[in-house]
């Protein structure tokens, strides 16, 4: 599985989501849009990532591209399913998601605020939500991305 973070603001939220896909075994993470890098432009490591990581970056193959959305469209063409994780109108329950034994899977998740935009919602085969019981209607990024990707291996 192959996991794609979109516009997340967080220097902490995306070292937790590395250090969690390390624990899950994903393939690798894309960062996209305004996601904080690994390096800076200058080519210095971002030091407060990767002490959230605890340097899981070392072990996870990772790229940054600019535009999710013509990354999605070249995983669709090499046969990967995109999975958004989003509360939406048209979201379905993660754990009632029946997929393929050796299915290709992006997971994409998004801003802390506004989570993803419409135009990756579009290009997303399934929109998954993680149902919520209390009174609170969503979890940190982190922490639903954790529940999903142990769910989804």
């Amino acid at each position: 599985m192959i996991v794609i973070l979109h516009n997340i603001r967080s220097n902490h939220n995306v070292g937790s989501i590395f250090r969690t896909a390390d624990g899950a075994g994903i393939e690798k993470i894309y960062l996209t849009g305004i996601t904080p890098s690994l390096i800076d432009r200058f080519g210095r490591q971002n030091r407060a990532l990767s002490k959230v990581s605890l340097n899981a970056e070392d072990y996870i193959k990772w790229e940054y591209t600019k535009s999710a959305a013509k990354l999605l469209d070249k995983l669709k063409a090499q046969g990967y399913m995109i999975l958004a994780l989003e509360q939406n109108k048209l979201s379905k329950p993660l754990f009632k998601l029946k997929l393929a034994k050796n299915s290709k899977i992006a997971l994409i998740v998004g801003n802390e605020i506004k989570g993803l935009p419409k135009t990756i919602l579009e290009r997303s085969d399934k929109i998954l939500e993680i149902p919520m019981c209390g009174k609170k209607e969503s979890l940190n990024v982190s922490v639903a991305f954790g529940i999903a990707a142990y769910q989804l291996i």
